[in-house]
């Protein structure tokens, strides 16, 4: 029997070449979708090890950017409640996002496009 593999989490063209020349600069990268409102909600990218992952994280995925590890993401418990139907993806766009991710300084900052899950990935995940 054939098994439908699907991920909740994809990254641009554009978001992966960043993450790499981040990579080059801070060492390996996790992301931590944030839950607050406005800037606040965006996706937040760490050197692994600088954002504390507690045990009521949930582990989305991995975006795989052509590098030898990928780099995961997370998202509090009780924000993967409102999210659990939704497919994210990590992009990047000009402009200064706030907080403390790595991206700051480069004048990019990075942003989330979602999607609902289709029937067959919400299938996949359990969910129906």
């Amino acid at each position: 029997m054939s098994e439908t593999m699907f991920s909740r989490v994809a990254v641009t063209a554009d978001a992966a070449a960043l993450l790499r020349t981040l990579t080059a600069q801070h060492g390996p990268l996790m992301f931590h979708q944030s839950g607050g409102c406005c800037d606040g909600s965006a996706p937040m990218c760490y050197p692994v090890g600088m954002f504390v992952i507690g045990p009521s994280d949930v582990h989305l995925g991995d975006l795989d950017v052509g590098l030898d590890d990928p780099i995961e993401v997370y998202m509090s418990e009780s924000q993967f409640e409102y999210w659990k139907f939704t497919h994210l993806t990590i992009d990047v766009v000009p402009g200064r996002g706030a907080g403390f991710s790595v991206e700051g300084p480069t004048g990019m900052r990075f942003l989330i496009r979602s999607r609902m899950l289709t029937d067959a990935e919400a299938d996949a995940a359990g969910l129906r």
